[in-house]
């Protein structure tokens, strides 16, 4: 059974930053590109950050600069650092394996 498991959300002030993990079980995780989503209420789930296996990166162009996406195979556990937070970047935050899998998501919240 594939499991990903999201946390590290929570409510930060603009300007802050946190540090999104997803640690995910079932697969051969180190093949497996790796993504974070995120879905703001009323709008469409979009792409922030996306890690190949070999650690190739990408980033929406909004969150360039203050995201990074980051892996470890050896404990499957993917990250996302965001620093620089803003009120826009309020959302569901979500992990997925191979634009395949998912994790139920964590809410991040920039609020003053």
């Amino acid at each position: 059974q594939v499991q990903l498991v999201e946390s590290g959300g929570g409510l930060v002030h603009p300007g802050g930053s946190l540090r999104l993990s997803c640690v995910v079980s079932g697969i051969f995780f180190k093949i497996y590109d790796m993504t974070w989503y995120r879905q703001a209420p009323g709008k469409q789930r979009e792409l922030v950050a996306d890690i190949t296996g070999e650690g190739n990166t990408f980033y929406e162009d909004s969150v360039k600069g203050r995201f990074t996406i980051s892996r470890d195979n050896g404990i499957d556990t993917v990250y996302l650092q965001m620093n620089s937070l803003r009120p826009e970047d309020t959302a569901v935050y979500y992990c997925a394996a191979g634009k395949t899998w998912w994790g139920q998501g964590t809410q991040v919240t920039v609020s003053s």
